[in-house]
Parts: C-alpha cells; structure tokens; sequence
C-alpha cells in the first residue's frame, strides 16, 4: 500500500477527532498530532484504535511512543502491512 493510499484513508479519520477550532485544511503529512492538531490523548487513543480497525493491524505501546505526526502513522501503517 503507497503513503498516498494511507493518507486517503488516514485523513477522514483524523477529522473525526479534530476539535472545533482546527480546521481540517490543516492536517497534513507534517501535522504533529497533539500540538499542531490539538487532538487530546483520549482521541488520539480513539484514532489509534480506529486505525488498527480499519487496517487491521495492531500497535503495541513502543509503537504509540513513535506516533507524533501524520507521517509517523504513515511509516508505522506501511511497516505493519508489508
């Protein structure tokens, strides 16, 4: 699976959880998830267990640890699917 076919699939989940005052025309591959993005820890974990849903795989804690920026998720989705 290319980066550009997670990112299609990672994007709209990453929206689901944005809060009110970030716009999704600010997520992009270099978006720090809790800092640029403001997502909360409570759905971030939320995004990490959609994720594991939707591309069957499963991170383990030293994963989650990795997981700053869309790109982090991207190389972490690509690692566990090849």
């Amino acid at each position: 699976m290319t980066s550009q076919e997670i990112y299609t699939k990672l994007e709209p989940i990453i929206k689901t959880y944005l809060p009110e005052d970030v716009s999704a025309n600010e997520i992009n591959r270099k978006s720090d998830l809790t800092r640029e993005l403001n997502i909360n820890s409570a759905h971030l974990v939320d995004i990490i267990l959609d994720i594991e849903d939707i591309f069957n795989i499963e991170f383990k804690n030293e994963d989650m640890e990795q997981l700053r920026n869309v790109n982090d998720a991207i190389l972490l989705i690509q690692k566990k699917t090849s």
